[in-house]
């Protein structure tokens, strides 16, 4: 069983109370400004070699610090989605020589938060890697961003982390013999969530919004609702049968099973608290009423409580 403090670590998401620390500071902030979470992720990146586990024949999982990461080598290429911490670069190209792997031509990032993202610009400059993404990706990296629930501020990112190529709904890319779906969710972890369905290898990359066996973060400030969870969750499942390998954004491998019970916990827990909360309930309310109860032995262990579950139910409900 991964701890609470474990997965927090390895998601490069310890902080006071909550969780994240801003995403990656702009190369001429003086290092001084850098706050000590920042330090401590990209510490971490540093310090954390990257494991590697084999999916299909030309699909591999890359696990170091952030969001969980999925290669696919051959021919054309190899294509990457999410850059972990700009300091795990090093680790990210040593993992990708140790599979044979031809040189990194596409980048695709699952969303703008900072620990899928902050090595964006190290993987481009060392690499000149081309970058796809949403095009809300595209704005919120380029522009300052707020995260209201955990009191963040975010600086824009320098050009060089920027996707140069995006979509507004979906799109699709012929890669090492297969054929690659990238769709994007209606706002749900945020407004820039997009999905990689590997069609050929029937494996399915949901990025943040499926955290397997964690309570999920909602960024509410940028888009996100409890409710888009639920229908992101339902749209993959219809992707899904019972072969399929699921890559979610923070936890292990997941498939049709675990992502079903993550599916059911999410449903009925938006069910309980709109209901209280249409009963004219207080956030405070809501929380001391333990709407989470039933899951918490299961989903309580990880990312947030649950009570900062329920409260974040409330807010984003």
């Amino acid at each position: 069983m991964v701890t609470r403090r474990i997965f927090l670590k390895q998601a490069g998401l310890a902080g006071a109370g909550l969780i994240t620390a801003p995403r990656f500071v702009m190369a001429q902030q003086a290092a001084t400004t850098v706050p000590d979470r920042v330090r401590q992720f990209r510490n971490d990146g540093a310090n954390t070699p990257i494991k590697v586990t084999k999916l299909r024949e030309n699909l591999f999982l890359l696990q170091g610090v952030g969001g969980n990461m999925l290669a696919q080598t051959g021919p054309d290429g190899t294509l990457l989605i999410d850059s972990s911490a700009s300091t795990a670069a090093p680790h990210i190209r040593e993992a990708l020589q140790g599979l044979n792997a031809p040189p990194l031509k596409l980048l695709v990032n699952t969303h703008w938060h900072y620990d899928h993202t902050d090595g964006n610009a190290a993987l481009h400059d060392s690499t000149g890697v081309f970058i796809i993404a949403h095009e809300n990706t595209r704005k919120r990296l380029s522009t300052p961003q707020e995260i209201a629930f955990m009191q963040m501020h975010f600086a824009p990112d320098p050009p060089a982390a920027l996707p140069q190529q995006t979509f507004t709904d979906h799109q699709k890319i012929f890669l090492n013999n297969d054929e690659l779906h990238l769709v994007h969710f209606p706002p749900a972890h945020t407004d820039t969530d997009i999905y990689i369905h590997f069609v050929n290898a029937n494996v399915l990359h949901a990025g943040d919004t499926f955290f397997n066996g964690f309570y999920p973060f909602i960024d509410g400030s940028t888009g996100g609702n409890l409710r888009g969870m639920v229908r992101a969750a339902e749209t993959c499942l219809a992707l899904a049968d019972n072969e399929t390998k699921i890559v979610p954004g923070h936890g292990p491998l997941g498939d049709k099973a675990s992502l079903q019970r993550y599916h059911a916990m999410l449903s009925d827990v938006a069910d309980k608290v709109e209901k209280l909360k249409a009963s004219g309930k207080s956030r405070e309310e809501v929380v001391a009423a333990r709407p989470t109860s039933k899951y918490d032995a299961e989903w309580g262990k990880g990312l947030l409580s649950p009570d900062q579950f329920a409260a974040l139910a409330y807010q984003t409900l």
